[in-house]
């Protein structure tokens, strides 16, 4: 009778173990994007609204050079880059869908891998009245974190930044930085 009263201690101390946060220090953020101009956008808004709440922060962008493909990121030599610069945590932001509640995926997948992936969805579509963001936290190649941040009651392109400008430093608070 102890053991599964043992047993469902400790899962319940692991489960608040991880519900923690992120502890977030630095990050690189990356747009998954085939429009540059929404890329540009999520990638620039995001960097400055991790800076803001003390995150070093930077985008691919000023990585790459104009047109690159993210996949690039992974080369050894733009990797050594990014490490001399002080960032060993990146973030895919994408459009996980519109107008439905989504819950982050658990499919474990490499940051190769998720840079090779083509993007689905664009910042807006016409008719839609929500966007979903999904956030996709990586550490040596790895997910270490996913999140999903909804943004209601969008009307056009500025209105989708206008939301996501809004939420997001709450998110980061919430979960990231904690």
């Amino acid at each position: 009778m102890r053991k599964p009263l043992l047993i469902i201690c400790l899962l319940f101390v692991c489960s608040f173990g991880f519900a923690q946060g992120l502890k977030l220090k630095n990050v690189l953020v990356i747009g998954q994007f085939d429009k540059p101009e929404d890329r540009y956008a999520i990638e620039v808004n995001l960097t400055e609204l991790l800076t803001n709440t003390g995150i070093k922060a930077s985008p691919s962008l000023n990585i790459l050079k104009q047109g690159t493909s993210a996949v690039n990121l992974i080369s050894d030599s733009i990797q050594q880059i990014i490490k001399s610069k002080g960032f060993d945590t990146y973030v895919v932001v994408n459009v996980r869908g519109y107008d439905r509640i989504f819950k982050p995926s658990e499919t474990k997948i490499s940051l190769e891998e998720m840079l090779n992936m083509a993007s689905l969805y664009h910042i807006y579509r016409d008719e839609a009245t929500s966007v979903s963001f999904e956030f996709t936290f990586f550490k040596n190649g790895l997910v270490i974190y996913r999140d999903i941040l909804k943004c209601g009651n969008v009307s056009n392109r500025d209105s989708v930044i206008k939301r996501f400008r809004k939420k997001v430093p709450k998110l980061i608070e919430k979960s990231w930085k904690s």
